[in-house]
C-alpha cells in the first residue's frame, strides 16, 4: 500500500517546493509507470524548478525521514525510477542546454531529451558519446544516472568517459559545481566527512591487489552493476571521484542538476548492412573476423528478432522475404568523416565479408533512408517485440555482457535456459561487438507476484553470466532487478566499499532506497507490474515512453503513455473493487486525457508498435457524445456550405463588436455549456473567410479542393490565403487546376472524426468520396489539398472509397510547379513550422524544397512540435496550444526573421498567437517571391 501523507507532511513539503506538490490519484498513478516491469505508486509527485528547490527538498527529506526517487524520461528498464514514497519529476523544468566551444562541449540539464541535445550539436558536426536505442525519449538525467552507452560508443565514449563535470545537489542540500577550480576545497569545507571518506575508499581499493584485479576485469566490459568503483583507480581528488561516482548511481548518491559533457565527432558518412547467417553459432563464429575489420557497430539479431523485424514497415523486400528458421543476423556499420575514408575502410573490410558463411551476399549501403530504416528496426526492436506479446503479460528486457570470446557459448546456454523454463518466443539481440546481449521474456505476474520459474530462471542466469566472467547489467542499470546480486558479482570487499560509499553520501538512506544495493535477497521478485487487458487500441503498449517527447499536451496534462496507463489503473481499480478510486480517475481523465488530446497522431510516428492513442481518444469521445451532439453535427455535415458560411459570418460579427462583448459572451456560454462545447473567442482571432467557388478549366492537370478553413478564417494580414496563392502559382507555371462544382459543401471529415462524431462522419463518407471520384475523372487526375490536415482526411476518404490519389499542395508545388517558376526575390530568412500532418504525410523534404526557394536561410526553431491547435482544440482549450508552443515561441523570440510560415491555417493562428508574428501559408510566400 502507498503510504498517505498527513496534512502536516504535505504542508512541510509544499514549503520546500512551493506550488510543486501533486497528490491527486491521477497525477501519482500516471507517473508511477515507467518502461520497467516494476510498479509502485508514489505518495506524492514533486516537481522542483531548480537546484535550490531540490536542495530544500533533500533537506526536508532528511529532516522528516521521507525517502524520495528522481525520475526524468521514464525509459529505465530495471526499476530504478519507481517508488511508493516521494517521486521527484525532473523532466518538467530542468531543460536548459548550452553549446560550448563550438560544439566540443555541452552543458545540459537532466530534463533534456538526448535527441534534442544532438539536434543542437548537429550544426557543429558533433554529438554526445552515449547513443542508446531510446535516444528519442531518454533524458540526460537518465543517461548520467545509468551510465548509458549504446550502439557504437562502447566503453570509450560512454557517459563515464565523456562527463567533464556536474552540478550536484547532495543529500544534505549542499550544491557543488565540480567544474569549479576550487571544487575540492568547497567539498572539504561543506562535507568534510564525505571528502575524507572518498580519499579513504580510494586508498582502500588501490591498496588491495584483488580489488584492483577485479575492477580492471569488470570494467573492461560495459558494466552498470553497482557503483562505478573504477573511479577509485581512474581519479584522484574527492571532487573528481564524486563526479564519476554519481555516473551510474541511479539517483542514490546525489542529484545531478546539470552536466557538462565532452562531445564526439559525427561521422557523416557510413556504410551499413545486414549480414544474415544460417544460425546463431555461425554468426558468433564470425565475430573475430568482423571485429578485426573495424566497424563502428555490430548488432546481433537472433531468429525471433528477425521475424519481428520483418513486420516493421521500414523493412526492405530482402528482409521481408527471408525464410527465417534458425537464422541470425549481424547489423554492421562502418563510419568515417569523408567519403574517401569510408570507401577505403569498406574496401579493407571486403575480404573479411567475402569469407563469411552468409546465406546471401553481403550488401552495404550508404543510402541515408536505407540506413535509417535498418537502424529504426534495430532501435525499435525491444518495444516491437514486447508489443507483440500475449495480452496480459509483462515484457521483461534483460541486459548482460560477457567477454566477446564467451559470446557464442553464452548465447547457446541462453537458448537452453529459455527452453528449460518454457520461455517461448524469447528474443536475443544486442551489441555483439561489446559482448553485450539483450534478451526479452514475456511473463504473467498474477497479483504482482513472480512465478517460481522466473525466480529459478534468474538464479541460473546469474550463474551462467558470472561463470563466464561477465556482468549482470551492462547498460540498463542495476535497479531493483539485479540489486540482490551485486555482492555475488563483485565479492565481499568491493561490496563493502560500495556500502560505505552509500553511507558517506546518503547517511540516512533517503535517496532511492531499495535500488542498486539491497539486503533483501528477493527484492527483484517484489512489486512486479501486472498489465490488465483494457482496449484493443492500446493493449500492446509496453510503456516505453518513446511517444512522450512528441506529445503536445505533455507539459499540460498527460502523454500517450499516461493516457494508456491511467486506463489500466482504472481497470485495475474496478477489478479490485475500489470503485471510489476508479470514479476519481475517470473524472480526472475527461479533461486530462480526452479533452486535451490533440489527436494529432504524432505518438504513432514515435511508437515502435505504431499505437495511435488518438484512436482511443476518438472512440472515448464518440462514447461521450450524446444523441443531440451526434444529430447536430450530422446535420452540419449535410449542410456544410451553409454551416461554414454561418460560422464565418459569426466571426465577422464578433470582430465588428467591441472585443469585450464577444469575449464575455463566449466565457459565459463556456461556463454554462462546458469548455469542450463552446469555443473561446479572442480578439486575436481573424474574421471570417470567403466562400469557396468553382474554378472550371479545360483539360485539367489536377483537381484542387481548397480547405474549408479558408471559408472559416480570413487570411493573415497582408496575405491572399493559400487557395488564391496556389491558383496563382499554377497559372504562372502553366498548370491547369480544376476546382469542382459543389466545392463549398466538401470537407475531408476531420472535424467529425477527431471528435468521435460518427454519424456526421458517416454522412461525409456517404457524400464526399463519390463527388471526388467524379471530379477526378474516376481517379485519373490527382486531387490536391491545400491544408496538410485536410490532405490526411481526404486520403482516408479516398482510400475507403478506392478512389483518387491525394496530394498535398506543398508536395504538388515542389514537384510540379517549382521547376516551372522563376524566383525573383528571396527572403533572407524564414522561420518554418512543419505541422503534425505534414510530418505524418512525409512532406518534410517537399516542405524544405519550397522553403529554400522562398528564403536563403530556413530555420525550423528549437522546440518545434505539434502546436496543439488541432482544428478547434486551440479554440476550446487555448491552454493546450499555449503549452505546446511555449518552447518554440521562446526560440522564435531569440531573433527576427523576414518571414514566418506553416502549412495549415489553424496552425498559423496558433503560432501567431504564441509568437506575436504573422505566420502565413508557405505557398503564399512562394507566390510573392515568384511574382
Amino acid at each position: 500500500m502507498t503510504p498517505e501523507l498527513s496534512g502536516a507532511a504535505l504542508a512541510a513539503l509544499e514549503s520546500a517546493v512551493p506550488g510543486g506538490v501533486r497528490t491527486r490519484a491521477a497525477d501519482r498513478l500516471r507517473l508511477a509507470h515507467d518502461a520497467s516491469h516494476y510498479l509502485l505508486h508514489p505518495s506524492a509527485v514533486v516537481t522542483p524548478t531548480d537546484a535550490e528547490q531540490v536542495g530544500a527538498l533533500l533537506r526536508h527529506s532528511r529532516r522528516t525521514g521521507t525517502p524520495l526517487t528522481f525520475r526524468s524520461g521514464g525509459t529505465s528498464l530495471s526499476g530504478q525510477a519507481v517508488t511508493d514514497q516521494l517521486l521527484v519529476d525532473t523532466r518538467r523544468h530542468f531543460r536548459d542546454l548550452t553549446v560550448l566551444d563550438d560544439g566540443r562541449r555541452v552543458r545540459v540539464q537532466p530534463g533534456v531529451v538526448l535527441r534534442q541535445v544532438n539536434a543542437r550539436l548537429a550544426p557543429y558536426g558533433r554529438k554526445l558519446g552515449p547513443d542508446p536505442a531510446s535516444e528519442s525519449a531518454c533524458t540526460v538525467g537518465g543517461v548520467v544516472a545509468n551510465n548509458s552507452s549504446g550502439m557504437t560508443c562502447g566503453t570509450e565514449f560512454n557517459t563515464y568517459r565523456t562527463l567533464e563535470s556536474a552540478r550536484l545537489v547532495l543529500p544534505s542540500g549542499t550544491v557543488l559545481d565540480t567544474g569549479a577550480r576550487d571544487a575540492d576545497e568547497r567539498l572539504r569545507a561543506a562535507e568534510p566527512e564525505l571528502h575524507a571518506g572518498l580519499l579513504r575508499l580510494r586508498d582502500r581499493v588501490r591498496g588491495n591487489p584483488d580489488s584492483v584485479r577485479r575492477v580492471r576485469a569488470q570494467y573492461a566490459m560495459k558494466n552498470t552493476m553497482g557503483y562505478g568503483v573504477n573511479a577509485f583507480l581512474d581519479h584522484d581528488t574527492p571532487a573528481e571521484l564524486l563526479t564519476r561516482l554519481v555516473v551510474g548511481s541511479e539517483g542514490t548518491l546525489a542529484f545531478v542538476a546539470e552536466a557538462t559533457l565532452r562531445t564526439v565527432p559525427v561521422h557523416r558518412h557510413a556504410a551499413t548492412g545486414l549480414l544474415v547467417f544460417a544460425d546463431l553459432t555461425a554468426a558468433m563464429a564470425a565475430m573475430p573476423a568482423l571485429v578485426a575489420a573495424g566497424p563502428a557497430a555490430i548488432e546481433l539479431l537472433d531468429a525471433a528478432a528477425l521475424r519481428v523485424a520483418q513486420t516493421d514497415p521500414k523493412a526492405d523486400a530482402a528482409l521481408r522475404g527471408l525464410p527465417v528458421s534458425a537464422h541470425a543476423a549481424l547489423l554492421v556499420e562502418w563510419q568515417e568523416s569523408t567519403p574517401d575514408a569510408l570507401a577505403a575502410r569498406v574496401a579493407e573490410a571486403r575480404p573479411a565479408l567475402a569469407g563469411l558463411p552468409l546465406t546471401a551476399p553481403a550488401r552495404l549501403t550508404g543510402d541515408a533512408p536505407a540506413r535509417a530504416a535498418l537502424w529504426h528496426i534495430r532501435k525499435g526492436l525491444y518495444a516491437a517485440v514486447a508489443g507483440a506479446r500475449p495480452a496480459g503479460t509483462t515484457a521483461l528486457l534483460e541486459d548482460v555482457a560477457v567477454p566477446v570470446a564467451a559470446l557464442a557459448d553464452t548465447c547457446a546456454a541462453l537458448a537452453d535456459l529459455f527452453a528449460g523454463h518454457r520461455y517461448e518466443q524469447s528474443v536475443v539481440f544486442g551489441h555483439a561487438k561489446d559482448g553485450n546481449l539483450h534478451f526479452m521474456l514475456n511473463e504473467r505476474f498474477a497479483d504482482g507476484v513472480a512465478p517460481a520459474r522466473y525466480a529459478d530462471f534468474t538464479e541460473e542466469l546469474v550463474d551462467l553470466v558470472l561463470g563466464h566472467g561477465g556482468t549482470l547489467k551492462a547498460e540498463h542499470g542495476t535497479g531493483r532487478v539485479m540489486a540482490p546480486y551485486v555482492r555475488r558479482q563483485f565479492g565481499d570487499e568491493l561490496y563493502a566499499v560500495m556500502r560505505e560509499l552509500k553511507t558517506l553520501c546518503d547517511p540516512d538512506g533517503m535517496l532511492n532506497p531499495g535500488v542498486l544495493l539491497t539486503d533483501d535477497p528477493a527484492a527483484h521478485l517484489r512489486h512486479l507490474k501486472t498489465v490488465p487487458t483494457v482496449e484493443e487500441e492500446v493493449d500492446r503498449c509496453v510503456e516505453c515512453g518513446y511517444c512522450e517527447p512528441v506529445c503536445p499536451s505533455r507539459d499540460l496534462t498527460t502523454t500517450p503513455r499516461q493516457r494508456i496507463v491511467l486506463r489500466r489503473e482504472i481497470a485495475t481499480a474496478r477489478a479490485d473493487g475500489d470503485l471510489a478510486l476508479a470514479r476519481e480517475l475517470e473524472r480526472a481523465y475527461d479533461y486530462d486525457a480526452v479533452d486535451t488530446c490533440a489527436v494529432d497522431g504524432m505518438c504513432a510516428t514515435a511508437c515502435p508498435v505504431l499505437i495511435n492513442t488518438g484512436d482511443l481518444v476518438r472512440r472515448l469521445r464518440a462514447e461521450r457524445n450524446g444523441r443531440a451532439a451526434q444529430a447536430g453535427w450530422r446535420g452540419a455535415a449535410r449542410r456544410w456550405a451553409a454551416t461554414t458560411r454561418g460560422a464565418a459570418r459569426g466571426l465577422d460579427l464578433a470582430g465588428a463588436l467591441p472585443p469585450a462583448l464577444p469575449e464575455a459572451a463566449t466565457r459565459a456560454a463556456r461556463a454554462l455549456l462546458g469548455p469542450d462545447r463552446v469555443p473561446q473567442w479572442r480578439r486575436d482571432l481573424p474574421r471570417g473567410g470567403t466562400v469557396r467557388r468553382p474554378h472550371p478549366v479545360d483539360d485539367p492537370d489536377a483537381v484542387f479542393v481548397p480547405s474549408c478553413l479558408g471559408t472559416l478564417f480570413a487570411p493573415a494580414p497582408g496575405g491572399t490565403g493559400v487557395a488564391a496563392a496556389l491558383l496563382t502559382l499554377a497559372d504562372r507555371a502553366g498548370v491547369r487546376l480544376l476546382v469542382p462544382d459543389g466545392v463549398a459543401a466538401m470537407c475531408c471529415g476531420t472535424p467529425w472524426s477527431s471528435k468521435g462524431l460518427t454519424a456526421g462522419y458517416q454522412a461525409v463518407r456517404d457524400r464526399v468520396p463519390p463527388a471526388l471520384w467524379a471530379a477526378t475523372r474516376a481517379g485519373a487526375l490527382p486531387l490536391v489539398s491545400d491544408a496538410a490536415s485536410c490532405t490526411e482526411g481526404f486520403a482516408k476518404l479516398a482510400a475507403d472509397a478506392g478512389g483518387a490519389r491525394v496530394v498535398d499542395a506543398v508536395a504538388y508545388a515542389a514537384a510540379e510547379l517549382l521547376p516551372r517558376l522563376t524566383v525573383r526575390r528571396r527572403l533572407a530568412s524564414l522561420a518554418l513550422h512543419p505541422t503534425c500532418s505534414s510530418t505524418r504525410l512525409g512532406l518534410d523534404d517537399a516542405l524544405l524544397d519550397v522553403a529554400r526557394a522562398v528564403a536563403d536561410e530556413v530555420v525550423v526553431p528549437d522546440g518545434w512540435q505539434c502546436c496543439g491547435f488541432a482544428g478547434d482544440r486551440g479554440l476550446l482549450h487555448p491552454e493546450l496550444t499555449a503549452s505546446a508552443t511555449r518552447a518554440e515561441a521562446r526560440a522564435v523570440a531569440e531573433r527576427s526573421f523576414d518571414g514566418y510560415a506553416s502549412v495549415n491555417r489553424t496552425c498559423e493562428i496558433g503560432l501567431a498567437r504564441a509568437t506575436g508574428q504573422p505566420y502565413r501559408h508557405l505557398l503564399e510566400l512562394l507566390a510573392e517571391v515568384t511574382g
